[in-house]
């Protein structure tokens, strides 16, 4: 993006607390480079080179079984196939797809991945995944057919907007970049924007709980926060859930 640098961040997050950062990482395990960034841009690569050879189409993936089998149709989730509120964040329609939301991940992830540290960053990505997820299972129709990494992407937006609030940098930057994409989703057909806004919006909130956390027991109340934040979205999911199954049984009667 250009408008925070890894060595920026890094600075702000050491404070007077020699044990951790401001961010809440034990100082100690912050690394020094990215792992888990490029690990995700290859497991998206690897998985839409499967749906490119089941189809046997380069643009055509989306007819792989693999596809199928793993993106967000609302109504099978709510027959029970759960899985596809994560595996839909795996798959990817065509090569400018993927292109463009592992491009956008490098870019993001990197220093975030370094300002929170591994385990962090993988519980606001694989949150914020299920953030979006949740927000076009509740939302959308419920015979639309999604897929892409761009839910779990908004939620490193948010994530990053509000570690640099924690940092007390400006934010400014990043919510630009928000307010593009959201506006670009809004003007271009066929983008998810209940995916893109549930996956910001989570990725905020799970970030913020935490860089906030108390500094007593800081691990215990951010591993906390993070699962009462998953087991709240999964409660309301259920809930959809029931109400979609109810509501197709009484159609089915008359």
């Amino acid at each position: 993006m250009g408008f925070q640098c890894v060595d920026c961040m890094s600075h702000g997050a050491r404070t007077t607390d020699p044990g951790r950062t401001v961010l809440g990482v034990p100082a100690d395990k912050r690394p020094e480079r990215a792992l888990v960034v490029p690990a995700l841009i290859v497991v998206n690569t690897v998985v839409f080179l499967v749906t490119v050879i089941q189809s046997g189409s380069l643009m055509g993936n989306a007819g792989a079984p693999l596809f199928r089998d793993w993106s967000l149709y609302p109504l099978a989730v709510a027959s029970g196939e759960w899985w596809r509120l994560l595996t839909t964040g795996f798959l990817h329609f065509g090569p400018l797809h993927l292109a463009f939301n592992m491009w956008a991940l490098w870019v993001l992830g990197r220093d975030l991945e370094l300002a929170l540290g591994r385990a962090r960053f993988v519980s606001v990505y694989l949150v914020s995944l299920l953030g979006g997820s949740a927000a076009v299972f509740l939302f959308a129709d419920l015979r639309s057919d999604t897929a892409g990494a761009s839910g779990a992407v908004f939620g490193l937006m948010g994530g990053l907007a509000v570690v640099l609030l924690r940092l007390r940098q400006s934010p400014r930057p990043v919510l630009t970049l928000i307010a593009i994409n959201i506006a670009l989703s809004i003007a271009i057909p066929g983008i998810s924007l209940y995916g893109h806004i549930g996956g910001m919006l989570t990725g905020a909130a799970v970030t913020a709980v935490i860089v906030y956390a108390p500094r007593r027991r800081q691990t215990l109340w951010q591993a906390g926060s993070v699962a009462g934040l998953v087991l709240l979205l999964l409660a309301i999911m259920a809930a959809r859930a029931t109400a979609v199954t109810a509501g197709a049984v009484s159609s089915l009667l008359g």
